[in-house]
């Protein structure tokens, strides 16, 4: 089977040409998360020891529970990993099958503002990896720990720091998504900066609403959302800028 080929801006195509131009990108998507996964799976015992060393030392042994807990737990770290992995290859085929509906200057706008999020995405990541699940872990690992003997089972602390790492990546994402928004004009600098309170409101109902059944997971993914809605701002008054002062000039 051939790699798809992506459409030129402007050139027509039948609907039975874009369904298969859709299949083969799903194919050649859902091909990548495959290989990947199987890739992961060699080196999962690696990343297993990567989650666990974020654990207290005399809390790093996992417990399962059943036969077949050990192997799906490597595999649902095995698929995770895979997928983040695969990332960069799905979002590649879903760009191409939808950047010839858009002019070339906007496409040029958008891999600039790709190439932005995927940074803050792996930011947004070691963020979480370093500072969220740490703290998270010591607080929830000693908590009554007098009263509970703590015993960690492998399934849910998976889980666990797979949610927490995900959220804070797409915390991360805010400043993207404010952004668009203001490109778009369903927001203005102005209006920013006059709500600022009603957006640090919106900002801790969204921390509070992550993934984290604690107080300091919840404050510590809540704090870098506070401080990425103060960039935006100040972000989206030098994009404005840029995107909205020709065109006013012109008018003029």
């Amino acid at each position: 089977m051939r790699l798809p080929r992506r459409l030129d801006h402007g050139e027509e195509v039948d609907v039975v040409g874009h369904l298969e131009e859709l299949r083969s990108r799903l194919f050649v998507a859902g091909g990548a998360i495959l290989v990947a996964t199987i890739v992961a799976f060699t080196f999962h015992r690696r990343v297993i020891m990567l989650l666990t060393d974020q654990l207290p030392a005399n809390h790093r042994r996992l417990v399962t529970f059943g036969i077949a807990e050990p192997f799906t737990t490597s595999l649902k770290v095995s698929i995770a990993v895979g997928f983040a992995l695969a990332l960069p290859i799905v979002l590649w085929q879903l760009w191409s099958f939808l950047a010839p509906a858009l002019t070339r200057q906007t496409q040029h706008g958008i891999v600039g503002f790709t190439i932005f999020a995927a940074v803050l995405m792996v930011g947004g990541g070691a963020f979480g990896y370093m500072v969220a699940l740490p703290a998270a872990l010591r607080f929830l690992t000693n908590y009554d720990n007098s009263v509970y003997h703590v015993q960690i089972r492998a399934a849910d602390f998976i889980s666990f720091a797979v949610l927490v790492l995900a959220a804070c990546a797409a915390v991360f994402e805010l400043p993207i998504v404010v952004l668009g928004l203001v490109r778009v004009r369903a927001l203005s600098s102005d209006k920013l900066r006059r709500n600022r309170r009603v957006g640090y409101m919106i900002v801790a109902c969204v921390g509070v609403a992550l993934p984290g059944v604690d107080p300091v997971t919840t404050i510590v993914e809540t704090i870098p959302l506070a401080v990425l809605f103060e960039a935006s701002i100040w972000l989206s008054v030098a994009f404005e800028q840029r995107w909205f002062a020709p065109t006013a000039a012109a008018a003029s």
